[in-house]
């Protein structure tokens, strides 16, 4: 008998509308949605240890109410100063629960003291392994907190505010025991008051020349003077240099609204960037106009190296003109390198080269050099740790598409391609390179005897086999060092001291919560099979931590792979419930996320892995009440990048046929009983299944975006406006097709949703529409959450809401055999 039978008899009624108090699903739901979580490991830059974080869940609705500003794309809490949401406005900053220090040597775990009810952010290591340093957030303010690995002791900075609004409030400063931070000017004042009245209508004007961009930039921006004032106010910082071992705080240049701040590997020199007036009203900050330079922390004195103004009509996924992505040389002392476009910044226009990299070395005052002109968008550089190589990475948002060169910029070799290909590519992915940090802080490749370390997922149509191999530079031939086994899911996660025969992993399995080993390389297997490992090597546990819900390993899981009717590989992974017996039929729920691909033979590729350790969350809960779960299911949407959107209905409903066609066909699903949800893009789809197709019984969609004429100029990959394609956006849009949804939705959303491509009002017109029209729908705001939700009483409602939902229109009837 199942798990759950009889819970839709024990639950209260949850559906009447008028209901107002915070809901809770029923035991066992609750017990392990509110199981703590294990530690995870951030290894030190040496290797030798590894502090063990322990993640809050969720906190309570009380701290995600806080008061809060929407100033340029950020969220501001006046009472202490602080960042409310997170850096990429989806989420709400939380507080770890607990630190401590594990020397993988001897084994020894050393618990770090934090001080009663502190909110400690994430621990930043010191390029030399001994320290670490975080922030404490307090009612009245961010504190600057330093600790010493060898005891675990901790110790606040006194006379430091941090100011954390804009981001970088922390970094480690060269080779020294310092630190430059972003603080709270001490003679900010008082913040200005926005008036009881506004003084005047909120004004937005366009005059000239195009303004197409992205409306996902368009979060949270100014609405006004008042505005203007207090994003000054709040991201107003002064730069300070502050010494580890005595905590004395150095002053270094002007108070300023400082954006982006970087250290050069010097520890003298710093990039500042910084925000200058006028704001723009309809973008975030980090498209304000802005005063690049480079500080000198000895005395102070700036020196100017760019100009740049607001960058409020950059193409829809394009770039800015003039010179960008300022990163400092890592092998060099001070030595900034940048990129500018060739094309105005528009992938749309076709030109011999995109891009072109120029580089400048202090003193700063000279002419800059170009370095390469690439074919494609510039993505980043990787320094070898001495002389001009580095690894160039383009991106071809045409084809998607990228590639890897192997460059010399202090000489005139030609440059090597080492890897081309598309960025949808799994099965034949060669992993990432391995870095190493330097003694002063930057982050260089990691090679050895001429050859590189790569660490990848290790996509099969199997499932993910994590690897690590080693890659020779001269011919481009590897050698496969490490591979997780088949019956496990174990991660590459560095290297143990300076020993590369020495294997730090990330291990677990299906009844094996997450634990850190250590595996020594050992001799070479002379017949190893094809992409397995050839170098023996066991694992050894440096850490144990337990299984906190052991009542979910009942649970099994599959990996299922199928074909769509076009031929398109599909898969999705098949959970059933505690207590399932083969042959039963029991009631589905079908989760899953549409992407998109330009090659079909790409779309089908397998990601993901039976393998993992099971935790359950949101809709994964509902195994514990009967449900089988068909998870992750592949929702390709597939054609040129241009183009895919215009066939993006029927290729939906072809995904789900497939998928449920697939499920039953197994044996395990009752293809009557049959729910669908999905989160964001998902929740269009969601939508839109029960408008296109009578697949499903029921649908719960969470904060979705249902209809695109409000992001007129594209979503997802859709690149096309409004105007140049509207038969894309109306078929994409399930608010005008509202009659069509002829099966019961529950729709949720956050009443704070920062994504402009979900905002709030989404949820409310679409639940209107679909109620004015006749069909069965209920809606649910949780108030002040963004677009994840975050507070411990705002998630356990929601999963109290879509068991509800689904018990009562999917559930009905009898599990049957075969």
């Amino acid at each position: 008998m199942l798990l759950a039978v009889g819970l839709v008899l024990a639950m209260p009624s949850l559906l009447a509308a008028q209901e107002t108090r915070y809901l809770q699903p029923p035991e066992p739901l609750l017990q392990v949605f509110r199981a703590p979580l294990n530690p995870s490991p951030s290894l030190d830059p040496t290797g030798k240890r590894a502090i063990l974080i322990r993640q809050s869940q969720f906190p309570p609705i009380a701290r995600v109410a806080e008061p809060y500003l929407k100033l340029a794309g950020v969220r501001v809490e006046p009472r202490n100063h602080s960042r409310h949401d997170r850096s990429n406005g989806y989420g709400i900053r939380t507080c770890l629960e607990g630190l401590s220090v594990l020397e993988l040597a001897s084994g020894k775990e050393t618990a770090v003291s934090l001080p009663a009810g502190a909110c400690p952010g994430t621990p930043s290591w010191s390029p030399d392994g001994t320290r670490f340093s975080f922030d404490n957030t307090t009612d009245s303010g961010v504190e600057l907190w330093i600790g010493r690995v060898a005891d675990g002791q901790v110790r606040r900075v006194e006379g430091v505010k941090l100011n954390t609004i804009l981001g970088g409030a922390v970094q480690w400063l060269g080779d020294r025991p310092a630190l430059l931070v972003k603080q709270v000017p001490a003679d900010l004042g008082a913040p200005p008051t926005r008036s009881a009245v506004p003084p005047g209508p909120e004004i937005k004007e366009a005059i000239a020349g195009k303004g197409e961009s992205s409306t996902y930039e368009a979060r949270d921006t100014l609405s006004g003077p008042e505005d203007e004032a207090l994003f000054d106010h709040y991201a107003t910082s002064q730069l300070a240099v502050v010494d580890a071992d005595s905590g004395s705080a150095r002053p270094v240049g002007a108070k300023a609204v400082y954006g982006t701040v970087d250290a050069a590997p010097d520890g003298r020199h710093v990039l500042v960037e910084v925000l200058v007036r006028p704001y723009s009203y309809v973008t975030t900050w980090q498209r304000f106009a802005k005063d690049l330079g480079v500080l000198d922390v000895s005395n102070g004195r700036v020196t100017p190296v760019a100009k740049l103004p607001v960058a409020d009509r950059v193409p829809v996924r394009g770039v800015p003109t003039g010179p960008r992505n300022h990163a400092w040389r890592a092998n060099q002392p001070a030595t900034l390198v940048w990129a500018e476009a060739l094309d105005g910044g528009d992938w749309k226009n076709d030109v011999p080269a995109r891009d072109r990299l120029l580089m400048l070395a202090a003193p700063f005052t000279g002419k800059p050099k170009e370095i390469a002109r690439l074919k494609q968008r510039y993505a980043g550089l990787a320094w070898f740790r001495e002389g001009g190589r580095a690894l160039a990475y383009e991106y071809d948002a045409n084809r998607s598409w990228q590639t890897t060169t192997l460059v010399d910029v202090d000489k005139r070799v030609p440059a090597r391609v080492l890897w081309d290909l598309s960025s949808d590519e799994l099965y034949a992915d060669p992993g990432n390179p391995e870095s190493q940090r330097l003694a002063n802080g930057a982050w260089v490749l990691r090679e050895e005897d001429g050859a590189l370390f790569l660490s990848g997922m290790g996509a099969t149509p199997q499932g993910n086999r994590p690897f690590l191999d080693r890659y020779t530079i001269k011919d481009g031939s590897t050698r496969r060092l490490f591979r997780s086994d088949a019956a496990a899911y174990e991660v590459f996660v560095g290297f143990e001291g300076d020993d590369t025969r020495r294997l730090l992993t990330w291990h677990q399995s299906p009844k094996d919560p997450p634990n850190l080993q250590r595996r020594i390389l050992a001799e070479a297997i002379e017949d190893a099979a094809p992409a397995e490992a050839t170098v023996r090597s066991e694992p050894m546990p440096l850490t144990r931590f337990p299984d906190l819900t052991p009542q979910v390993r009942d649970i099994r899981k599959r990996l299922v792979t199928y074909k769509r009717k076009d031929g398109v590989e599909l898969s999705f992974t098949l959970y059933t419930p505690p207590g399932y017996q083969e042959g039963m039929r029991v009631p589905a729920i079908l989760y899953a996320y549409p992407m998109d691909y330009a090659d079909p033979s790409k779309a089908g590729q397998v990601s993901g892995s039976e393998q993992t350790f099971t935790r359950l969350s949101n809709y994964r809960l509902l195994l514990l009440a009967g449900y089988a779960i068909i998870d992750n299911a592949s929702f390709p949407i597939v054609g040129d990048p241009k183009t895919a959107y215009d066939t993006y209905l029927e290729q939906l409903v072809a995904n789900a046929e497939a998928a449920v066609d697939k499920a039953v066909e197994l044996g395990v699903v009752d293809r009557d009983r049959i729910g669908v949800t999905g989160h964001s893009h998902g929740a269009l789809m969601a939508a839109n299944l029960l408008a296109h197709s009578d697949l499903f019984r029921a649908g719960v969609a969470s904060s979705g975006g249902y209809n695109k004429t409000l992001t007129p100029f594209g979503f997802q990959n859709e690149r096309r406006s409004f105007w140049a394609a509207p038969k894309v956006y109306d078929q994409a849009s399930t608010f005008f097709h509202a009659d069509k949804v002829n099966e019961p939705l529950l729709i949720v959303h956050g009443s704070d949703d920062a994504n402009p491509g979900t905002e709030s009002l989404q949820s409310p017109r679409l639940f209107q529409a679909i109620r004015g029209t006749g069909g069965t729908t209920r809606l649910v705001m949780l108030p002040f959450e963004p677009h994840w939700y975050t507070a411990q009483e705002s998630n356990e409602h929601f999963v109290a809401e879509m068991l509800a939902w689904f018990d009562r229109y999917v559930k009905p009837g009898r599990a049957t055999r075969d």
